[in-house]
């Protein structure tokens, strides 16, 4: 018979199977690298985040863009408004337009790495 423990003092108790192999566990990484079913998964949903992204991006640029044509259609005083001895229409389709572009391409590029750092993040954790 095994003494009684004093109260107030620890016990420790294990487990008779501390000893088993456990299973390895890989790292995402790995996951990706091998090209494993489960590394598929993961690099299925990061492609399809940044498609979706690139998706927005050109639809919304599409959307300015070709709604431009139809505001100066809509509306014949736009028309024949100058800017600076330029005509409206000529004006912002010529000049006005490519810093919608390269504000959507800025645009583009930081959200991309922020999903690019999201998912890095999500494998390193795994």
């Amino acid at each position: 018979m095994s003494p009684e423990p004093r109260p107030g003092r620890r016990v420790a108790v294990t487990s008779p199977r501390t000893a088993a192999a456990r299973r390895p566990r890989y790292p995402a990484t790995r996951e990706i690298d091998e090209q494993t079913r489960l590394g598929e998964v993961y690099m299925r949903s990061f492609l399809r985040t940044q498609f979706r992204l690139a998706l927005f991006v050109c639809s919304v640029l599409a959307c300015v863009v070709g709604g431009l044509p139809l505001l100066f259609l809509l509306i014949p005083k736009l028309r024949s408004v100058d800017l600076l001895g330029v005509p409206l229409p000529w004006a912002v389709l010529g000049g006005l337009i490519y810093p919608a572009f390269v504000f959507g391409a800025w645009l583009y590029v930081r959200q991309a790495e922020r999903n690019e750092r999201h998912f890095a993040e999500l494998v390193e954790r795994r």
